[in-house]
């Protein structure tokens, strides 16, 4: 990327600056050390109810038998599991993460439950993915865009790969817009999570990284604007629980 060039340009880390090309290699170090304890972590957080967030998302993705599918930033394939019993044997599901130690947790997960055939796994940086032009009916990206350094980049080489008629679910921690959540929240997020990530994962800066990274992620109406700025049509977005998380949708047409 042209802008990993200039040694002299800046991006935030959580509430960090660094220096706009070692932001990928601080975020790789964060889910190296959470990867083995983060579907755990993620119940734990959540109390469970990333699950229905998830579930929320398959539903709005209009998946169906024969598609191609490409779930972004797919961790330990929570989407994939559901997407590749979708699509069926006519279909595909590529199941893509930055982080080879999150993929690799993935891809034994999938192998335990015996998903194999319709699955491939490749490492790719959302901001230059790999793919042809027009390969995808749907592209998911579940709690991942907030760690990408370039937000923009990333939105575009995503339209890039979507085909025409095709659909960009974004399911990503946001602004909380229910009336006195915003200081629990706070509270919850700056004081409760590191705690756990330390009793749990026995890394407690990974999760204040966490914390600061969603405090930075843009809000609901500006993420909408830059989907639409990236070419996407038809932006909208579901609040969840609050506006603690938003599921963003775009088309490509």
């Amino acid at each position: 990327m042209e802008n990993q060039n200039h040694s002299d340009e800046t991006t935030h880390f959580g509430y960090k600056t660094v220096k706009t090309g070692d932001k990928v290699e601080k975020v790789a170090e964060v889910f190296h050390s959470v990867a083995s304890k983060y579907d755990m972590m993620n119940d734990v957080m959540s109390m469970g109810v990333h699950r229905i967030w998830k579930r929320l998302t398959i539903e709005k993705s209009g998946v169906r038998r024969g598609h191609q599918v490409l779930d972004l930033a797919g961790g330990t394939g929570d989407l994939t599991i559901k997407f590749s019993k979708m699509v069926g044997e006519s279909g595909q599901v590529i199941l893509s993460d930055i982080n080879d130690s999150m993929l690799k947790v993935g891809r034994a997960r999938l192998l335990d439950k015996g998903i194999v055939g319709n699955v491939e796994y490749v490492q790719a940086n959302a901001e230059c993915l790999p793919f042809p032009d027009n390969s995808f009916d749907c592209i998911t990206i579940a709690f991942g865009l907030r760690n990408v350094t370039d937000k923009d980049a990333a939105l575009a080489s995503m339209f890039r790969v979507l085909k025409p008629g095709g659909r960009l679910l974004i399911l990503e921690f946001s602004k909380p817009t229910a009336p006195g959540l915003s200081p629990l929240y706070d509270f919850y997020s700056f004081n409760i999570l590191p705690f756990m990530g330390k009793l749990i994962a026995n890394d407690a800066e990974s999760y204040r990284y966490l914390a600061e990274s969603i405090r930075m992620h843009p809000d609901q109406e500006t993420l909408k604007d830059m989907m639409g700025n990236a070419g996407f049509e038809r932006c909208d977005y579901s609040n969840l629980t609050g506006g603690i998380v938003a599921l963003h949708r775009g088309f490509k047409f």
